[in-house]
C-alpha cells in the first residue's frame, strides 16, 4: 500500500536501524544510495582530472526469440556510477568544468513504448534516483549529439539552448583534451557495440584538434575495487539473502526429488527477500554433475548417496554475492564424503587465516593450495611430494581454477592489495572426475602415477566438493560476509531436508 508522506521519515529511521531485517534504499528511500553515487563519480573525476571527458554508453538489449529480449542487464559500470538501470542512457562526466560536470542523457517519454515496456522516468524522477541534475531526455541520440557538438567545437553558450548550450558552457580551452570511453581503442575486438564506440571516439576526437581518445576501464575498475560504506551494507544484504537461500535450498533436498526444485527454491527466496535477481546463473549439481564447475541444467533426480553442490548468490541492488556449500542429499555424509569435505573446509579456513589488511591475495592462494596438496596426498588421489608445497602442478588435476576471485557490482572482479573495503571471495574445490586418468593414460610418462592414484579415484568417483564464502576485508580482518549458512558437516546435516 501506499504510505502517506508523515510516515515516510519513519520508515527511513526504522530501514537504517535493522538493516538485516528490513529493506535498504531504493527499496525503503533513495536519498542514502543517490548521496553514495555522486560520491563514487565524485571520486572518479578526482581520479581522471580535468582536460577529459568520460563517456558511458547503457548496455544494449539482447535479444531472446524474434521479437522477445532477455530481461534488461545494465551495463555494470554505468550502473556503478549512476544506479540507473533503464536502456538507451549515456552519462558524460566532465571533470574540469566549473559548473556542472555531470550530464545523463536517457530516453523521452512515448505513450507507445509505455504501453509495451512500461513507464519511462521524466527528468525529474532521474534526478532524484541518480543525483544527477543534468538530464536531458531524447528520442534518439539527438541531445547527446549536440551536447558533443557543442563541447568539441566551443563557443558562446547564449547563441544556442538546451544540450548544445550545456556542451559549450563546460568545453575546454585550446590545448590537449582526451576523450575517455571504456574500451581501449588501440585494442582488436569483434563485439559489434564495442567497434561502434570507438568508432565514434575516434570521429568525435577528429572534430577537435590535440583530442584524444583513451581507455577508462582501468580506471574505474581499481576504484571498483574498494567499496564504500554504503556498499559494503549492500553486500551485506546480499550475503544474507543468499545465505537464507542457501538453508532454504538445504531444507529442500531430499532423494527423488529434482535438482531444479532445489534451485526454484532458492530463487524464490532471491525474489522474495527483494533481490534484482540471481547474480549469476545457480550452478545445482547432484552425484557427477557436482564434478561440472558451472553447470546450469538442474535437470538430474537426486538419489541417496548423492552429494548436491550448490553455487548461488542474489543481486540486491547491483552489488552481489557469491555462495557455495556441498551437502548430502540423504542429510548425511559418508565416510569417503567427509574425508574430501573435511579437505576443502581446511582449505577454506587456511586462506582465510592468511588474509590480512593491506596484504596480498597470493597468500590466500598459497594457503589454500597447500592444504588441499597436503589432503590430496593423504587422500592418495596424487603422487607428487610437493603437493605439501601448494605448488605441485597435481593439484590442478582435482582443483582446476583459482581459489579467489573479487566481487562487487559483477561477480568476478580483478583484485590488488587486500585494503580494508575490497571484497574477494574464497573457494576452494576438489573434484574427482574418472575422466583425468583417461587423459594422464595418454601420457606414457604418467602410467605409473595412473596406477597408484586409480584406487583412489574410484574410491571418491564423480565427488564434486566446493565451498566458498563472500568475504569484506576490514581494519581487523576478513569480515564472512555469508558465515550464516553453515559449513560445518553437523550443522549441514542437522537441516538437510528439514522443510519447515
Amino acid at each position: 500500500m501506499r504510505l502517506r508522506p508523515i510516515f515516510v521519515s519513519v520508515l527511513l529511521v526504522v530501514v537504517a536501524l535493522v538493516p538485516v531485517f528490513g529493506q535498504l534504499p531504493p527499496y525503503g528511500g533513495a536519498r542514502e544510495y543517490a548521496a553514495d553515487l555522486q560520491a563514487r563519480r565524485a571520486a572518479l573525476m578526482e581520479t581522471i582530472g580535468p582536460g577529459t571527458a568520460l563517456v558511458l554508453w547503457s548496455a544494449p538489449s539482447r535479444v531472446y526469440s524474434t521479437d522477445t529480449d532477455y530481461e534488461y542487464r545494465q551495463e555494470s559500470n554505468l550502473l556503478y556510477l549512476t544506479g540507473f538501470d533503464e536502456q538507451a542512457a549515456t552519462l558524460v562526466l566532465v571533470p574540469g568544468a566549473t559548473g556542472p560536470r555531470e550530464f545523463l542523457f536517457v530516453r523521452a517519454r512515448d505513450p507507445f513504448v509505455e504501453l509495451w515496456y512500461g513507464r519511462i522516468p521524466p527528468p525529474d524522477e532521474v534526478t532524484a534516483r541518480t543525483g544527477i541534475a543534468q538530464v536531458f531526455p531524447q528520442r534518439e541520440t539527438e541531445a547527446f549529439d549536440a551536447f558533443v557538438r557543442g563541447l568539441l567545437t566551443g563557443g558562446s553558450p547564449a547563441e544556442v539552448s538546451g544540450a548544445e548550450a550545456a556542451g559549450r558552457a563546460v568545453a575546454p580551452a585550446a590545448g590537449a583534451f582526451r576523450i575517455m570511453i571504456l574500451a581501449n581503442p588501440s585494442a582488436r575486438t569483434i563485439d559489434p557495440d564495442t567497434v561502434r564506440q570507438i568508432a565514434w571516439a575516434r570521429e568525435a576526437a577528429a572534430t577537435r584538434p590535440d583530442t584524444t581518445v583513451v581507455p577508462a576501464s582501468g580506471v574505474i575498475e581499481r576504484q571498483r575495487r574498494v567499496k564504500t560504506a554504503y556498499e559494503q551494507q549492500i553486500m551485506r544484504r546480499a550475503a544474507d539473502i543468499s545465505a537464507q537461500a542457501h538453508i532454504d535450498g538445504m531444507r529442500a533436498t531430499r532423494p527423488g526429488r529434482w535438482e531444479y526444485q532445489v534451485e526454484a527454491a532458492i530463487e524464490h527466496r532471491f525474489l522474495a527477500e527483494g533481490a534484482m535477481s540471481w547474480a549469476y546463473p545457480s550452478i545445482v549439481g547432484s552425484g557427477p554433475n557436482a564434478t561440472i564447475l558451472h553447470y546450469v541444467r538442474s535437470t538430474r533426480r537426486m538419489e541417496a548417496g548423492d552429494l548436491l553442490l550448490v553455487d548461488a548468490g542474489a543481486n540486491f541492488q547491483g552489488l552481489t554475492a557469491d555462495v557455495t556449500r556441498t551437502w548430502p542429499v540423504n542429510g548425511r555424509f559418508t565416510t569417503a564424503q567427509r574425508q574430501v569435505y573435511d579437505v576443502v573446509l581446511e582449505a577454506l579456513e587456511a586462506g582465510a587465516a592468511a588474509a590480512r589488511p593491506g596484504g596480498s591475495i597470493d597468500a590466500v592462494n598459497l594457503a589454500v593450495r597447500q592444504v588441499v596438496g597436503r589432503g590430496l596426498l593423504r587422500l592418495g588421489l596424487v603422487t607428487d611430494p610437493d603437493a605439501a608445497s601448494g605448488r605441485s602442478p597435481q593439484i590442478d588435476l582435482w582443483f582446476p581454477h583459482s581459489p579467489y576471485h573479487g566481487i562487487g557490482v559483477d561477480v568476478h572482479e580483478s583484485l590488488g592489495p587486500l585494503v580494508p573495503g575490497v571484497a574477494f571471495t574464497i573457494e576452494p574445490g576438489i573434484y574427482v572426475r574418472p575422466d583425468v586418468l583417461d587423459r594422464l593414460a595418454r601420457d606414457a610418462a604418467q602410467a605409473d602415477a595412473v596406477r597408484t592414484i586409480r584406487p583412489a579415484v574410484d574410491r571418491y568417483r564423480d565427488m564434486g566438493i566446493r565451498i566458498e564464502d563472500t568475504f569484506l576485508m576490514t581494519p581487523t580482518g576478513p569480515e564472512a560476509l555469508s558465515a550464516a549458512v553453515p559449513k560445518a558437516p553437523g550443522a549441514i546435516e542437522r537441516i538437510v531436508g528439514r522443510s519447515r
